[in-house]
This record gives structure tokens, sequence and C-alpha cells, in this order.
């Protein structure tokens, strides 16, 4: 799967949560319900990534360009963690719960939210990638993607980036040929 335009729905921070030391989590949504409950908790004051990716889609007697979750069933919230604010997203409808141990969620590091944006903004053509656990971290080094860190992979003989979401085991892979790369 690639695409060319691509995009995502984000709610900036509020101060509130700037000041408390907020984490990233996954929350699992029902299927084809991703927007609808970024919307709700937003509506809730929390912040939201969902990072959405335009696909043509057919039909019999047409063709549409629609957006699409890249992570199909997954929103990221940002909060600090509490039994109270689990059971807020946890009771908006069209969530299943927190990715993690005993639905207390994992927390996301900021890196790979910046990293899954990033790739994101930026329109490169990606595709999905196996999640690997295995393989050297790496850091590029200038152009668009400065900072960006992920698994060195080859792939049909080209350098290739994977950037993980570690907690919903998912992941991307981007060509970095001609990008300059540091070991972690």
């Amino acid at each position: 799967m690639s695409s060319s335009n691509q995009s995502w729905e984000f709610s900036p921070p509020t101060p509130m949560l700037a000041a408390e030391a907020a984490s990233w989590y996954a929350v699992q949504t029902r299927a084809r319900h991703e927007k609808i409950v970024a919307g709700r908790l937003r509506e809730q004051g929390l912040d939201t990534f969902l990072p959405l990716v335009s696909e043509v889609h057919r039909w019999s007697d047409r063709r549409k360009r629609v957006e699409v979750p890249l992570f199909g069933c997954y929103v990221f919230v940002k909060l600090v963690p509490s039994n109270e604010r689990r059971y807020r997203v946890c009771n908006v409808d069209g969530v299943f719960g927190f990715v993690g141990v005993r639905g207390e969620g994992i927390a996301i590091p900021d890196e790979q939210i910046e990293a899954v944006r990033t790739l994101v903004t930026e329109q490169l053509p990606w595709s999905s990638h196996p999640f690997l656990k295995i393989g050297q971290r790496v850091r590029i080094r200038g152009g668009s993607l400065d900072g960006v860190e992920g698994i060195l992979a080859a792939r049909n003989g080209d350098r290739t980036l994977v950037v993980s979401v570690d907690a919903i085991q998912r992941s991307l892979a981007v060509r970095i040929e001609g990008y300059d790369v540091e070991p972690l």
C-alpha cells in the first residue's frame, strides 16, 4: 500500500496537559470508527493524533479519493494517566480500550509519534512493513527527515528506514537512499 497524499487529524496540546508531563497512548477502536472516536475525544478536551492517508476507492459506478486511517482501528491520545482519565476515554462509544497490559496502556515515546507525523507530512512514498523488534536503530541526519529515528533495513537492495509504533505493533517503511544515517 502506498500513498502520495497524506494528512492527519491532530489537536494541539492544551496548557493543562503541557504542564503535567502527558504521554501518548494508543486506543483501540471499532473498525471504521477512528475519525468518530478522535472527534469525541477532542470534544472532551483531549489531544488526539489520527494519521490519515488518501486512497482512491472504486465502486461499480464511480471512483472517489477518500482519507483513511494509516493504522486502522487505532487512535492516539495524549494525556496524563489516571484512572479517571482512562475511564473517560474508555467510555467513549467506539473505544475498546487502551493498548497495553490490564487496559492501563503503554506510553508511546513522543519520538515515535513525531516520526510518523513527519513521514505523513512529507508525503513520501511509503509502504506497510512487518513490525520488527530486531535490527539496528538509526537516526537520519540532514534533509527533510532530519532527526527521524527507526530501524535500518534492506529491501530489494535499497536502504529502508522502518519507523515503528511499538504499542500497536505497526510499522512504516520509507526508502532513505541519499540520506545520511547514524547509529544510536
